[in-house]
Formats: structure tokens, sequence, C-alpha cells
């Protein structure tokens, strides 16, 4: 009874934060000359309010007869105004991007930014989930990847070492069945209802399971999809459905916030997050002992593979192109990424910053054990793809999950996707 009380707070909590803002409204051609209109999902939430702030106090020195609307639109709906305001060729002056796919597709709305953000390019990290053709098109402000959490406390009561998590797939299944022996929880707490966790599966999974020159030649845009190991990511996806490791109704469940709320109600003893913001370590920690939150690097499926953190540039402010104040405009975005403002992001929302220089020494375990593998991180493998291919990967691994299709067809279809650009 506890834990569905909890699980029903998180998810009310978590409606209240998606739903904010006012949807479809400001734009650029509606402000006057000493005025920016900036779109994002952020601002409208408590944990970003410092960042906004002092985002905004770094730009009104500088600036300070300019004035700054922040629009925050709902996240589930955000690409499609986004699209909207594309298509009309009017809207914000500076707007929000997911990094790979989401900002590379739509880089004929956007200015590159090179030349205004050439100071910034040493002390920020995750460039190249904002750039395309050579060119840059945002500035970043988190990193993001997709760490493989664990509750050390139900390791513990299946009688597990909650110190030395599996190193092998083989050895992860071990553990799950003594989970499900031992503890009322499931192995994975898995939302796949938005098609958004088999982005997070491939990207944390993946990495355990490919050559690192498989791994190295899918992000430069060299894709094998008839190699037997990316099939076998997509094996492993059903597997674990079929095994019984996920929790019931994956499908149905949704990743923000439903599954992540399994996972901090103690409900699920692993769950692919995020490292950055939402999702991730501090959000955890609001219902989980700091102490019973761990970080293992994924499972070894394959020999010659060499499991890294899948890391990117996580979220990042882009000019519009359409704009008519680019100077202006181009000079908030430095704003959004100043030193002043990431500090605060991380401190209140647990963000891991663009700038790696800020001190994270007070985050815990968790965060100390990500941070320590940013050096030797890659890039996720799920940014490196179009938004359409995520699109049908999405729809593809619903399908695959319920059996209506079967993972030759899906990759088949995907290969075909990927191909077309």
């Amino acid at each position: 009874m506890k834990r569905r009380a909890l699980l029903s707070a998180v998810l009310v909590a978590g409606m209240t934060l998606s739903g904010c803002g006012s949807a479809g409204s400001g734009s650029s051609d509606d402000a006057a000359d000493d005025k920016l209109v900036v779109w994002d999902w952020k601002s409208g939430e408590e944990t970003a309010a410092s960042y906004i702030e002092q985002a905004k106090a770094d730009f009104a020195e500088k600036h300070p007869d300019v004035k700054v609307e922040f629009v925050a639109q709902p996240f589930d709906q955000y690409y499609t105004l986004l699209g909207t305001a594309i298509q009309s060729g009017k809207g914000p002056d500076v707007m929000l991007f997911n990094g790979g796919g989401e900002i590379r597709g739509r880089t004929d709305a956007l200015l590159p930014l090179d030349d205004y953000v050439a100071k910034d390019r040493k002390r920020l990290s995750g460039w190249e989930a904002f750039t395309a053709e050579g060119k840059v098109y945002a500035a970043p402000v988190t990193l993001q990847g997709h760490p493989l959490y664990y509750n050390k406390a139900l390791y513990k009561e299946a009688g597990l070492d909650p110190e030395h998590p599996a190193t092998t797939w083989r050895e992860f299944l071990d553990d799950c069945r003594a989970i499900a022996e031992e503890t009322e929880a499931s192995c994975l707490s898995l939302g796949n209802k938005e098609g958004i966790g088999i982005q997070f599966f491939l990207s944390a999974l993946g990495p355990g399971v490919l050559t690192p020159q498989e791994y190295d030649d899918w992000i430069g845009g060299d894709r094998d999809w008839n190699s037997p190991r990316v099939r076998q990511i997509f094996e492993l996806w059903k597997e674990a459905e079929d095994a019984g490791l996920n929790n019931d109704g994956a499908n149905s469940t949704a990743l923000f916030n439903d599954a992540f709320a399994r996972f901090q109600s103690g409900e699920a003893a692993h769950i692919v997050g995020l490292m950055s913001d939402v999702g991730h370590w501090k959000d955890f920690r609001e219902f989980l002992d700091p102490d019973d939150i761990g970080v293992m690097r994924a499972p070894l499926v394959n020999a010659g593979a060499d499991p890294s953190l899948p890391y990117d540039g996580g979220i990042g402010y882009g000019v519009a192109e359409w704009t008519k104040k680019p100077d202006l405009a181009a000079d908030l975005v430095r704003s959004l990424t100043s030193k002043d403002a990431l500090k605060a992001f991380y401190a209140d929302a647990g963000a891991v910053a663009s700038d790696t220089t800020i001190d994270v020494s007070g985050g815990g375990q968790a965060l100390a054990t990500i941070v320590s593998e940013i050096e030797t991180g890659k890039p996720a493998l799920h940014v490196a793809l179009s938004s359409k291919t995520l699109d049908l990967m999405g729809r593809l691994s619903q399908q695959i999950l319920s059996g209506s299709t079967s993972v030759d067809d899906a990759v088949q279809k995907l290969a075909d996707s990927d191909q077309k650009g």
C-alpha cells in the first residue's frame, strides 16, 4: 500500500511538470525590438527556476533594456508545436532542443552559431550532439547519458552483493532470477508507451554488444544493420520481455514518469535512466536512500565489446533562422550556458552541466561514478539516428514486445529508414 501511494504521488508530480506552460504562445514577430522570446520545456519547472534567473541576470548585465520572455511548452507537444512554427516561418527567437536527431532534422530553421560561441568551445562539452555538417546549431546546456541504475537495498534483499553487480549478461540474468525469487520487484523498470524505452535500451546495453569498431562506425554514420551484433541488441530487447525481466505492461507504461516512479518506489531493481536533471540520481534520492542508488556498466554480452558510459550533449539552445535580432539572440544563448547559470542548474536540478569544471563532489556516490566515466565515455547510439528513424524504432519496438512483428522484419525496416536519411 505504501509503494502504491508513493507511486501515485510521483505520477501526479510528473504530470504537473509536463503540463506547465502555455502551449503555442509566443512569437518573435509579436515581440518588440527590445524583446526576445524563448521556447523550451524547462523554464516552467521549479528545479530550473534558479537556472533561468541566473541566465536572465547574466543577459541583463549586457543588455539591460532588452526583455526576455520564456514560454514553457509541454514536452509531449513540444516538437509538434515547433514544427508548426517552422512551417510558418515565425515563432520564438531562441528554442531548446535535445541533442542528436531532433536538432539535426531541423537545421534549416536555425542559424549556425560557430562565430558567436567560439569563446565557449573549450569551456563547454557536448558540442557534437548539436553539430550538423560541420556547423554548430545550439550551445550545450547539459551532458546527457544513459546509466544503468540499480537498487542496492533490493540486491541485499535478494542475497546479492550490492557492491559487485553483474559484469556479464549471463550474470545479469542470474541476478534477475534471484530478485524475482526473493523480492516482489521486477528486474527492470521499462516504460515504452512513447516508444522511448527502446532508445534508452539501445544506448545503455549496446556498448556491451558491439565491438569498438562497430560502435564507432555506427556513430560515424556507417551503420551495418545486417551485422549479427546489431540484430542481437533487438533480440535482447525481446529476450528481456520474454524472460519476464520487465514490469507488466511495458508498452502501456510511460517512461516519463511512470517507469522512473516504479524504480524509485522500489518496485524494480534496475532502470536505464538519465544522468542529468530528470529521471536520474538526484530524482531517485527523493524516495531512495542515496547510498542505495548504484550505477553499473552495461553487462558484457559478447567478447570484444568494451562497455562504456553512453553520453552526449543533452539539451541546448539554438537561434531561429527567422529572428530579427540574431546578435541579441545569440548573446542570450551564451547567457543560458554561462557558468553561474549552469552551476545553479546543477545545484537545484542535478543537471550534469556542459561545463565540466563545475564542482559536483557533493552529489554522492552515484553521480561520482557517472562523472568518472565521462572521460572514457562514447556518444549514445540512439542519438546518431534521425528523428524519423527513432519514431519508427519506437513503433517497431512496441510490436516486438507484443509479438506482432519479428526482430528480422523490424531491423530491415530500420535499415531502410536509416539509409533514406
